[in-house]
C-alpha cells in the first residue's frame, strides 16, 4: 500500500539513500534471487523492496535492514556496507555476478560505510508499490497483440518497468518508473520506445534517455497522482501505436 507520505517535499538524505540502496540491490539483494533460481527481477516489499519468493527464501529490504525469511524463520541485519549486506544475503560478495548486463551498476568500495535513511528506504519502496499498481493497469489494458512483460524492479537500473508493444512494428516501449538517477536525481515516470521518436513532438521531453519523462512534483501537485501516471503512460502508448 502507498502511504500518503510518498508525496511530501524529499528530504536532504534521499538521494545517498537511493544511491545506497542501489548498491544494495545490485549487489546484494538480486544477486541472492539469482545465485538460486537463475532469475535477478525484484519487486516492493514492506519497507522498501526485494526478492519475490525463491525456493523456500526472500531477500528484502525493510528500511534500514536487510533481512532474510528461510522457510519461515526470519534474520535481520543493519545496513552497514556492500559487502556485508551481500555476505547476509548471498553467502559471498562479487563484483561480477552476472557477465550480460549491457549497462552494469558501477561498484562502489564494497566496505564503504553506507548511508541508508529508514524513512527515505520506506518512501523508495512506497514508490515502487505505487508504480506497480499503474503499471499493473497499464498491463491489462493491452490488447492481444502486444507482448506484455510482467512488472519487475531491475538491479541494475533500479526501477521499476514493464514493457508492452511489438518491436517489429516499432510499436515496442518500456514503461517505468525510477526513483531518480544521475540524469534525473528525483523520482520520474517515463516512456523509452525502443525505436526513434519525434523530438519535434514535445511529448517526448527528456533529455538523458530518448523517451518521455513525467516528474515526481508534477505527480505530487495532481489530484490523482495514479490517474495522471496512467493518463501518461497512456499517452505515450497511443502513440506509438498510431
Amino acid at each position: 500500500m502507498t502511504s500518503a507520505d510518498l508525496w511530501t517535499p524529499l528530504g536532504a538524505d534521499y538521494t545517498t539513500t537511493r544511491e545506497h540502496l542501489h548498491q544494495i540491490a545490485f549487489f546484494a539483494v538480486s544477486p541472492a534471487r539469482y545465485a538460486a533460481v537463475g532469475r535477478m527481477g525484484l519487486q516492493p516489499t514492506p519497507g522498501g523492496f526485494g526478492t519475490p519468493p525463491f525456493a523456500t527464501k526472500i531477500a528484502r529490504v525493510d528500511k534500514s535492514l536487510l533481512v532474510l525469511e528461510d522457510d519461515g524463520n526470519v534474520a535481520t541485519q543493519e545496513i552497514t556496507d556492500v559487502r556485508s549486506a551481500a555476505e547476509f544475503l548471498v553467502g559471498e560478495y562479487e563484483e561480477t555476478w552476472f557477465s550480460d548486463f549491457h549497462d552494469p551498476l558501477a561498484p562502489m568500495n564494497p566496505n564503504q560505510a553506507l548511508r541508508v535513511s529508514g524513512d527515505q528506504a520506506a518512501r523508495i519502496g512506497d514508490w515502487f508499490s505505487f508504480a506497480f499498481d499503474v503499471l499493473n493497469a497499464l498491463r491489462a489494458l493491452g490488447t492481444d497483440a502486444d507482448d506484455v512483460s510482467e512488472a519487475q524492479i531491475w538491479p541494475e537500473h533500479f526501477d521499476a518497468a514493464t514493457e508492452l508493444g511489438r518491436a517489429d512494428d516499432g510499436q515496442r516501449a518500456s514503461f517505468g518508473a525510477s526513483p531518480g538517477d544521475g540524469g534525473h536525481p528525483e523520482p520520474y515516470l517515463y516512456v523509452a520506445p525502443w525505436s526513434e521518436v519525434d523530438k519535434s513532438d514535445s511529448y517526448w521531453n527528456a533529455t538523458h534517455f530518448g523517451g518521455s519523462l513525467l516528474s515526481f512534483d508534477k505527480l505530487a501537485a495532481s489530484g490523482d497522482p495514479a490517474e495522471v501516471a496512467l493518463g501518461f503512460y497512456l499517452e505515450g502508448y497511443n502513440r506509438l501505436h498510431s
